[in-house]
């Protein structure tokens, strides 16, 4: 297997519900790259069996500092192993520390579920791991999915671990979300000129494949990424859209 170094970092964001893990999947399916999923194994089985996922949600006040610390330090990490599988040159990442910052440790600090102390050590371990050991990325997809339709979609896959989690929790992360990417509220100074594809993702686009060869046709048009073709003859032919 021919590796390659990787060139460029893309990430999709949005909501929990909003569909990244399925579109990431789809896109795997479709583009030439190189897919960085959530390590969802790795908060549902710590230590001896721990699902941290499924205590957070149960007890968020007591469990938010340390969950939202260590989804940030096994998302770099999981970014990290990968690179050195990355056969395309481009890595697309479902989420980022960035969103684990700007969204969902920020929403914590201000439901008071994470207290003052808390935020500043969260800020402190952010920023070194940042600087340190992440990648600066090319560019965010962002799937922009209301609210109700990302709750619906919860209901749906079932999730035992999401089972408590309300719409008012999911309006509110999508404000962050909001306020991060469309709105630029205070972000940091070296995130500012990293340019943002927003999908409207309301509708489904795995069962639609004219709305997914929409999505498609964006990010190739946008970021110029490879896009692939498998014949009826079933072997790949490789294009550029």
């Amino acid at each position: 297997m021919k590796l390659s170094p990787v060139r460029q970092v893309f990430v999709i964001e949005g909501n929990i519900g909003a569909g990244k893990s399925t579109f990431l999947r789809l896109l795997d399916q479709r583009l030439q790259i190189d897919p960085v999923f959530e390590p969802h194994d790795k908060w549902q089985n710590v230590g001896d069996g721990e699902n941290l996922l499924e205590k957070f949600y149960t007890d968020i006040r007591r469990w938010a500092y340390t969950f939202q610390t260590y989804a940030f330090v096994t998302r770099v990490l999981e970014q990290e192993r990968q690179v050195h599988n990355c056969k395309t040159g481009i890595q697309i990442l479902e989420r980022s520390v960035y969103s684990d910052r700007y969204c969902f440790a920020k929403n914590c600090y201000e439901m008071g579920v994470m207290l003052p102390l808390e935020w500043q050590l969260y800020r402190d371990w952010f920023n070194w791991l940042v600087e340190g050991y992440t990648t600066k990325p090319t560019g965010f997809i962002y799937l922009q999915t209301d609210p109700q339709v990302c709750y619906d979609r919860l209901r749906k896959r079932n999730r035992h671990e999401e089972a408590a989690v309300p719409l008012d929790y999911l309006k509110r992360l999508h404000e962050k979300h909001e306020d991060w990417l469309i709105q630029g509220t205070e972000i940091a100074d070296y995130l500012k000129d990293v340019p943002v594809l927003t999908l409207s993702c309301n509708h489904d686009f795995e069962s639609d494949e004219h709305e997914l060869t929409k999505h498609l046709s964006k990010i190739i048009q946008t970021f110029g990424v490879q896009s692939k073709l498998v014949g009826q003859d079933k072997t790949e032919q490789t294009i550029s859209l």
